[in-house]
């Protein structure tokens, strides 16, 4: 096996990720248009999407790492606006999106069209968060973009098997597929329950971190398989139990949670830049053997049903925000009444990604008997790719200018950091109790130095926060918060460096140098976050 064109890919994504953050251009936005730059230069590697590898392999860690991130109470708060999207506007857009395809396209089934329709429905749960945390969208709203984009994969891909055995002639009705469509919900939650608990379980009573970890590593592979394995929705089931995880988090040992949250990140970021990528590097492959759909035609195709996936998105968001306003008392008393301009949002904020281009390319080649060719297979691939880049660079451009536009109000950081200190200073109060009962039993004893020191973090911890509330610096224009981070990196430096002189004097060795940095590291961390 070459894995040249691997660490090629997962290199050079990873490179033009990290120079957009040097740019005003989002990257996913950045690493497709390289994506498109490079696919016909000489000696690159051919990236095929591989259906068989996204599916199964990329989509669960994508998926499991923004679920976890996600707030269980924040989704539950808004799970009619989520589930309005996340499977009324698939079922919505796979319906008028197939219809206008036949329509426009001269010869083109409909079954095939209702195909292209459940492919192109749903949006892209890393192009929806990523661009979401650029633009630093209001609460409520990234809440239900992200909801909408963990949940709808489901959807699509139920009404993609619907719509493709109806097109291949393997037969398919209405209550097959509402059958198969719960079959796949409900299979999928039901295993997503079952696994959470036990997965949890374990989680907190591993005492090793590395196996903690390499156990993280594996729950969305686990719980996406296991639901697959009795054809339910892996979709549902990682993200059921990843909310579950992220919900109880607290409970787990904080070795763990810090290892975590550094692989995670780190895991999110390769995956994430090499699945942007990797959609522009599909360009030869989607281009090949159009035949009489090249040149000016495949362009309006291409153009006609860009448009109608923006204005689907429209027609579905805007009743699907007010309507239930208007036949439900409970709601209007219940809800604010929502303005016009987040809906604007949310129906702009529709960015298709690679799980549309992976189930495009899991189309087959042949109908069921085997001989006859799956019609205008090329044409789907054209006209997905076409949408998904049309999607990403029009829409994922213009979000940020048009959020300005619309003058949403900013987060009040000064309100939040006073919630912060209220909750710090509660906090605080209850471990000054718990240490005075522990300090009270003789088991308990502590020298006066160590006691005041315990004393002494408990109140740096509590008067951090309302330090930020503080007048800055005239000299150097930092907060007190902000300087205390400064010498107290200053001074573990220097600690530091003598360490290491220690040890090229041979006066320590190199294990204890790594326990000792370690120490200072851990030390280091706990003044940055406490700062922060």
């Amino acid at each position: 096996m070459d894995v040249m064109p691997l660490l090629l890919l997962v290199a050079g994504s990873a490179a033009v990720a990290a120079a957009a953050r040097r740019t005003p251009v989002p990257a996913p936005l950045l690493l497709v248009a390289v994506g498109l730059a490079v696919a016909y230069v000489p000696g690159v590697p051919d990236y095929r999407l591989a259906p068989d590898v996204v599916l199964p392999l990329l989509l669960p860690p994508l998926l499991y790492t923004s679920a976890v991130d996600s707030s269980y109470l924040d989704l539950r708060a808004q799970m009619r606006p989520v589930a309005l999207l996340s499977v009324g506007y698939v079922l919505f857009a796979t319906v008028v999106v197939g219809w206008a395809a036949y329509v426009l396209v001269p010869g083109l089934p409909l079954t095939a069209a209702l195909v292209l329709g459940a492919v192109v429905a749903p949006p892209d749960a890393v192009a929806a968060t990523a661009v979401a945390r650029r633009v630093g969208l209001p609460s409520r709203i990234t809440t239900i973009l992200q909801g909408e984009s963990l949940l709808n994969d489901a959807t699509a891909i139920t009404a993609y098997k619907v719509a493709l055995a109806a097109a291949v002639g393997e037969g398919a009705s209405w209550a097959g597929g509402i059958g198969e469509f719960l079959l796949a919900a409900v299979g999928g939650v039901v295993v997503g329950l079952i696994l959470m608990a036990p997965i949890h379980w374990l989680r907190t009573h591993l005492k090793e971190p590395l196996l903690q970890n390499t156990l993280s590593l594996l729950i969305p592979f686990v719980a996406y398989a296991a639901a697959e394995q009795v054809h339910a929705s892996g979709v549902l089931a990682v993200v059921v139990v990843a909310l579950y995880l992220g919900h109880r988090n607290w409970e787990v040992d904080f070795a763990t949670r810090l290892q975590e949250e550094a692989v995670w990140k780190m895991v999110a970021f390769v995956l994430e830049s090499a699945v942007f990528a990797l959609i522009g590097l599909q360009l030869p492959v989607v281009l090949q053997g159009l035949g009489e759909y090249k040149g000016v035609d495949a362009v309006w195709y291409a153009v006609a049903l860009f448009l109608v996936v923006v204005a689907v998105r429209f027609l579905w968001v805007y009743p699907a925000t007010f309507l239930p306003r208007l036949l439900s008392a409970r709601i209007r008393a219940r809800e604010e009444n929502p303005t016009w301009r987040a809906p604007v949002v949310i129906a702009w904020a529709g960015m298709r990604g690679v799980v549309s281009l992976a189930i495009a390319f899991s189309i087959p080649l042949h109908l069921h008997d085997g001989e006859q060719p799956f019609p205008h297979r090329n044409l789907v691939l054209f006209l997905t790719f076409t949408t998904v880049i049309g999607t990403l660079v029009v829409q994922g451009l213009s979000l940020p200018p048009l959020i300005r536009l619309l003058k949403f109000p900013g987060r009040d950081a000064q309100a939040e950091t006073l919630a912060e200190a209220n909750a710090q200073a509660q906090a605080s109060r209850a471990a000054e109790r718990r240490l005075d009962d522990l300090l009270a039993d003789e088991r308990n004893a502590l020298p006066g130095p160590l006691a005041d020191r315990l004393r002494s973090v408990l109140e740096r911890r509590r008067n951090a926060v309302w330090e930020r509330l503080g007048q800055v610096n005239p000299i150097t224009g930092e907060t007190a918060d902000d300087t205390y981070r400064r010498l107290s990196g200053e001074m573990i430096g220097a600690e530091r460096e003598v360490f290491v002189k220690l040890r090229d004097g041979r006066y320590i060795d190199d294990e204890m140098l790594r326990a000792l940095l370690r120490r200072l590291d851990l030390e280091e961390a706990a003044a940055y976050r406490e700062a922060t």
